[in-house]
């Protein structure tokens, strides 16, 4: 995968949970959580991406 797809993806990523974060109104647990669980895909995509996850290929995210 081109790093130029990764950083847009990452970019995509970014500005769509600021823009939740920002204008849609949710308690601030909630909020948390959603940040939590995104940071967290987002880093096993990514290990994934560079192969450090190998063993991960086979599951479909």
């Amino acid at each position: 995968m081109p790093l130029l797809t990764i950083l847009i993806v990452l970019i995509i990523a970014g500005v769509l949970l600021w823009l939740v974060n920002n204008y849609i109104p949710m308690d601030g647990k909630i909020k948390k959580i959603l940040n939590v669980v995104v940071v967290i895909v987002v880093i096993v995509w990514l290990l994934k991406i560079f192969g450090v996850l190998s063993y991960l290929k086979d599951l479909h995210v």
